[in-house]
């Protein structure tokens, strides 16, 4: 049912942040935060501490592998996440999958060889790849329908603050104390947030008493090991600019390809009405946003020139259009999340499209600010829509399954997207050759998310989620 026309945007705001931060909710919202902001300030401050990391440790040469340790396991943690919260719910997932990624903080962090801070990056990994999952199935159990949106804008919101001072607070910790405080200074609020959500956990039980266990999915766990090996391939070949790169990348799709059909809901590939095209939209977005996201500073100082603290501002400034777009959605419960949806693809197919005219050597590097909060715009409307519409698509039993396979769709797009770039460096030897390229094939996949947006609206596209 629509939010009726005649309620004040202010009044439906207040009854929405009453439903957020009133008393029954307050300690669960902020815990969700928490839980968030801890997977954001791990993503943005360990990457600006690793060169130090690897320095100390002797094993400059093995610089790609605790990333590629975190992704793999994050995959696996996704996956277990998923149908663990399908089997019994999320009470379990939400304490043991921060408690899994506190131990790896401490574990890296107490880390004198790279053994150990491999251990420590897998165990983070796990937690994460869980815990973003039993996040989800939170939001689906304790949270009414019509204030999802403000719900997922918070959720949006928790990356800002890590993207905008993750980095130079890390180096300032590296710099001044050791790395190991980069992992370790998290410890305490992953404590706390895991004593807010707690309560609400507890409470929780599965996610529909009268009905059966959902049925074993044959080759689940072999197709999970499988896509954790095919990340990993491509997770370290995103890291090289070799045509050795290139040919594992190759191997690690070819890999992930039966892995996928098993992990993923029947028509993800044929962008069926629904669910599944949720899914695939997910992958769409973030194969598209995080992979120029991942080229853009190369972009703009191989090519242009640019010192590396001016190629991050338009990093940043995407951070802050995506934080804007995902609260204002959020403060318009009664919007159609399909046209949002839509419309963010468009917004970011633009911004993207826009690249073509930074990236070659010719390009006009001062464009890029503009069009990356443009593209993070669309993602503010776009990622927040899926989640809403994905979780209003699934039922009970179900909720953890569509998550994961959503989370995993997004893992694995970026992951190959980033090493189809890393190929691209390998073959033509020049950014300023290579990512025009590459920038023309991620506008192609927006554009297909604005072609197939209009299918995730399910049976019912006229529901608005008020």
């Amino acid at each position: 049912m629509s939010v009726p026309a005649e309620i004040p945007d202010s009044a439906v705001r207040t009854a929405v942040r009453t439903e957020l931060f009133g008393p029954a909710r307050r300690a669960t919202t902020i815990g969700l935060v928490l839980l968030i902001s801890l997977i954001a300030f791990e993503a943005m401050g360990v990457g600006t501490a690793m060169p130090a990391i690897v320095a100390d440790l002797g094993a400059v040469s093995h610089y790609a592998w605790p990333f590629v340790a975190f992704m793999a396991s994050a995959v696996i943690g996704t996956v277990l996440g998923g149908r663990w919260c399908d089997v019994a719910g999320p009470r379990v997932p939400l304490v043991v999958a921060p408690t899994l990624f506190g131990a790896g903080l401490i574990v890296a962090g107490t880390a004198d060889g790279m053994g150990q801070l491999l251990v420590g990056r897998f165990l983070q990994g796990l937690g994460a790849g869980a815990q973003g999952v039993a996040v989800y199935v939170l939001v689906a159990a304790v949270y009414p329908q019509r204030v999802r949106p403000a719900v997922f804008g918070l959720i949006s919101s928790a990356w800002v603050l890590p993207a905008l001072i993750g980095p130079p607070v890390s180096g300032i910790v590296t710099e001044r104390l050791s790395w190991h405080w980069v992992f370790l200074g998290l410890v305490p609020v992953v404590l706390l947030a895991v004593a807010l959500v707690a309560p609400a956990a507890r409470r929780l039980g599965p996610p529909d008493p009268g009905r059966a266990t959902p049925p074993a999915r044959r080759g689940f766990a072999l197709a999970a090991v499988g896509a954790a090996a095919g990340v990993s391939a491509l997770s370290w070949a995103s890291q090289q600019t070799s045509t050795l790169a290139a040919v594992v990348a190759a191997g690690a799709a070819v890999l992930l390809v039966p892995s996928m059909r098993r992990l993923l809901p029947v028509g993800v590939f044929r962008a069926r009405r629904g669910v599944p095209t949720l899914v695939a939209a997910r992958g769409l977005l973030a194969g598209t946003f995080f992979t120029v996201n991942s080229y853009l500073p190369l972009m703009l100082a191989d090519t242009h020139r640019w010192s590396l603290t001016m190629a991050g501002v338009p990093l940043l400034v995407g951070s802050l259009g995506w934080s804007a777009a995902a609260a204002w959605q959020g403060r318009h419960p009664g919007l159609a999340r399909h046209r949002l949806l839509r419309a963010g693809f468009c917004l970011l197919a633009a911004g993207t499209a826009g690249m073509l005219l930074v990236a070659p050597a010719w390009g006009v590097p001062w464009l890029a600010a503009p069009l990356w909060a443009l593209a993070g715009l669309g993602m503010g409307l776009g990622f927040s829509s899926v989640a809403y519409l994905l979780l209003a698509q699934s039922a009970p039993g179900e909720v953890g399954f569509h998550s994961s396979a959503a989370q995993l769709s997004d893992q694995l797009t970026t992951a190959l997207m980033i090493a189809v770039g890393g190929g691209l460096l390998a073959l033509f030897g020049s950014a300023a050759s290579a990512l025009p390229v590459l920038v023309a094939g991620l506008t192609a996949m927006a554009v297909i998310g604005v072609l197939v947006a209009g299918r995730t609206a399910g049976e019912h596209p006229d529901v608005n989620p008020g």
